[in-house]
């Protein structure tokens, strides 16, 4: 079996546009988040804002998603991107040796009023910070080396280089051309609430440069702020590993 290549993310990370232009390589069966769809709207959802009227899909489970991922590898290379607390009760090592694994983290100040924005009750463990350190850890602990970190900060100032540094870390080739596509529907990502998380995927054409920007955390909502302050010495201790273009 092909180890699958995952890009462990947390919400509002770029994470949708780094999974679109792995897409543009065409030489990897990619994933979008399969066991975050069946934690939230699989037979029996996980997550904590859960309703009785909230989406549900017969057949859908993790356990069901983890054997297609598997057999999917066994075919040929796999990429997934998915959140780590999507699956935290599944870890082990016999789960996690099958993954070669990869980080994107952001500034939960941007993180968190995102997805505030539009979850205004959102729970802490559906911000994924905790779980993706826990995760991390894990790994570095088990295998005594840290697995490779990209910020979205660096990777949205320059992608170019970012991307191949990252595909070095991970042992693919690094494929310029992938980084730019055609604006359009992007059906395979659809599945959050109508698709509104990738609205900006939509209509983008590619990873281009972009001017850092900043996010005053003071301005937001209490909760915001509270969850800024959980999530913030998470992404701190990953960012110190991150991968930086003096590497």
């Amino acid at each position: 079996m092909n180890k699958i290549l995952a890009l462990w993310g947390i919400p509002r990370s770029t994470s949708t546009a780094f999974e679109w232009m792995m897409r543009q390589r065409g030489d990897m069966q990619c994933y979008h988040e399969p066991f975050g769809e069946a934690w939230y709207q699989g037979e029996d959802p996980m997550w904590p804002r859960l309703q009785a009227d909230s989406k549900r899909t017969p057949g859908l489970t993790l356990e069901g998603t983890w054997e297609e991922l598997q057999a999917a590898a066994a075919k040929g290379p796999v990429f997934i991107k998915d959140f780590p607390h999507h699956i935290d009760h599944m870890w082990d090592d016999a789960m996690l040796d099958k993954f070669t694994h990869s980080f994107l983290i952001r500034d939960p100040a941007k993180t968190v009023t995102s997805v505030i924005g539009r979850w205004p009750d959102v729970h802490l463990i559906e911000l994924g910070f905790v779980e993706q350190r826990r995760l991390f850890d894990y790994l570095c602990d088990r295998d005594g080396t840290p697995p490779p970190v990209v910020d979205s900060d660096d990777l949205l100032e320059d992608p170019h280089n970012m991307v191949e540094r990252w595909s070095n870390a991970v042992g693919i080739p690094f494929m310029p051309e992938s980084l730019s596509w055609e604006p359009g529907a992007r059906d395979e990502v659809s599945w959050w609430d109508g698709g509104s998380f990738h609205a900006n995927l939509r209509d983008s054409d590619g990873l281009k440069p972009q001017v850092r920007k900043y996010v005053d955390i003071s301005e937001a909502s209490n909760h915001a702020r509270r969850m800024y302050d959980l999530c913030l010495p998470h992404y701190e201790h990953l960012y110190q590993h991150r991968l930086t273009l003096t590497d």
